[in-house]
């Protein structure tokens, strides 16, 4: 599928499309049209003797420097070099592409002042999986993500680094060639606008939201196998309990998926009478709070991230009128901000899963099973590890959990003098939710092989299918085996879910 890019925006699922399934963009020709009537105004303001930022200029603190008319490709060649700066690991894939593909959304906006040619070479590159090497470190969330797009900007031009759509790295000019590319020499205004956008941190709030969307699905389903597996209530979640008595939205769908998911269990009926519990603990009984807590987080971030889809980042910017103007939308706090704080919810949902999965494992709290759920506990140590394993998970979740948009290095001799960090917010949030998904992954195995401690009790339709998904890759009961294969597999299983 083919993918129309225009200058009213894109939205979240074809973000994810493009970046992470490799779909093909094209622009369509009434956003061409449009770049071009704005292009042609910036020559004329560019061939004009009063300075103009980002056309006829220096950048940053050098703004005050008039670059004579000869010096200005060279100006926008010099930009993309220096800036050029990143260091550390290289990112993934998938947020290098996000990142373009909104650089590119911003272009065809035809409020950058780009000529059509620059947006269609950067199509191309995104159609023929070049994906420019961008590095962990060199963005401060403010003036843009300037340092990955300036990586992304050189292989533009024929220079730095990129691999190909199988991910080898090779030399630029040979991937361009194949792919019947011309590197582009930038002219006035255009290295500024590759560069000039919050473009990097977009990226990864809109690929965060899409996963933790997923998660609070799998969570609820799993969490509901946890609360059947302990011999818990399924009564707390009834709707009566949710919509009329406290209406947010995410716990009353989490609420209804947990019901729904333990709905025909052989294992809640049977203790229904005769039970002497008043309630269960917090960690099993409040799973929809929490769950839902998340939920809704992720809705306001997807209010965030809609919001920023439409906008044009750049500086100096070109208005309907004409003017071309300086403005300070580049920089990151909106979007900063809804980073740090969906690292914190999601942090939160990965600690409620460890503590009801550390209940499994406890003999005390258990109501009859193994200790560990060891096959021949003493001889066997059951998943005694994979609980410290999530422990360690959570625990470098609340390290991550700290926010970065509360941080501020002043950077180009004072200039920019207050950041964002929002990439950085960003980067932490991925990690965040990489570590989710493992904790519920053991989440999971545990409460799957508790579940069958409970035979000869049938489970749930729902939660019985999650046991038989996790039996196609791992095995049952029995005494102890290498268990990190199995874990990983687990974690997959929900990665590919």
């Amino acid at each position: 599928m083919t993918i129309t890019l225009n200058s009213t925006g894109i939205t979240m699922e074809q973000v994810v499309a493009i970046a992470r399934d490799s779909e093909t963009i094209e622009i369509s020709r009434e956003a061409l049209d449009q770049m071009a009537a704005t292009r042609a105004h910036i020559e004329s303001l560019a061939s004009a003797q009063t300075p103009v930022y980002g056309i006829s200029t220096g950048f940053g603190a050098l703004a005050s420097r008039h670059i004579a008319p000869q010096d200005r490709v060279q100006l926008q060649k010099s930009l993309i070099r220096s800036h050029a700066a990143g260091m550390g690991d290289p990112v993934e894939r998938e947020v290098v592409r996000a990142l373009m593909l909104l650089r590119l959304k911003t272009l065809v906006s035809g409020r950058t002042g780009v000529r059509p040619l620059l947006a269609q070479t950067y199509a191309g590159l995104l159609n023929a999986g070049i994906t420019p090497i961008v590095h962990e470190y060199g963005s401060l969330g403010c003036s843009g993500d300037l340092a990955p797009l300036a990586h992304c900007a050189m292989v533009l031009m024929g220079e730095g680094r990129a691999t190909d759509a199988e991910g080898v790295e090779r030399p630029v000019v040979d991937l361009l060639g194949e792919a019947g590319i011309e590197p582009v020499e930038l002219q006035e205004k255009e290295g500024l606008a590759l560069i000039n956008g919050t473009d990097g941190m977009l990226g990864m709030l809109i690929l965060s939201l899409h996963d933790l969307e997923t998660l609070c699905d799998q969570a609820d389903v799993i969490a509901a196998m946890s609360v059947e597996a302990q011999l818990g209530t399924d009564q707390v979640f009834r709707p009566e309990l949710h919509e009329p008595l406290r209406p947010h939205p995410g716990q009353i769908t989490s609420a209804a998926n947990m019901f729904a998911a333990l709905s025909g269990s052989e294992v809640v009926a049977s203790h229904r009478v005769g039970d002497d519990r008043v309630q269960d603990a917090y960690s099993l009984r409040c799973s929809p709070q929490v769950t839902g807590a998340v939920r809704d987080t992720v809705t306001h971030g997807n209010l965030v991230a809609s919001r920023e889809l439409t906008a044009t980042i750049d500086n100096p910017v070109v208005l309907e009128s004409g003017e071309v103007t300086s403005n300070g939308n580049f920089h990151g706090a909106p979007v900063g901000y809804v980073l740090d704080f969906l690292a914190i919810a999601a942090t939160d949902l990965s600690s409620i899963a460890e503590r009801r999965t550390d209940r499994m494992l406890d003999k005390h709290r258990s109501h009859g099973l193994n200790p560990f759920l060891a096959d021949d506990a003493g001889v066997d140590s059951g998943l005694m590890i994979a609980q410290y394993t999530q422990a360690a998970l959570v625990s470098e979740n609340k390290r991550l959990a700290v926010p970065a948009s509360v941080d501020s290095i002043p950077s180009s001799a004072m200039q920019e003098d207050h950041v964002s960090m929002g990439w950085h917010a960003g980067r932490k949030l991925r990690k965040v939710i990489d570590n989710v998904r493992r904790v519920l992954a053991i989440e999971w195995v545990t409460a799957a092989r508790a579940l069958e401690m409970r035979a000869p009790l049938a489970p749930a339709p729902v939660t019985g299918a999650m046991i038989a998904s996790l039996r196609k890759e791992i095995s049952g009961l029995g005494p102890d085996r290498f268990l990190a294969p199995e874990l990983d597999a687990a974690e997959k299983l929900l990665r590919n879910y």
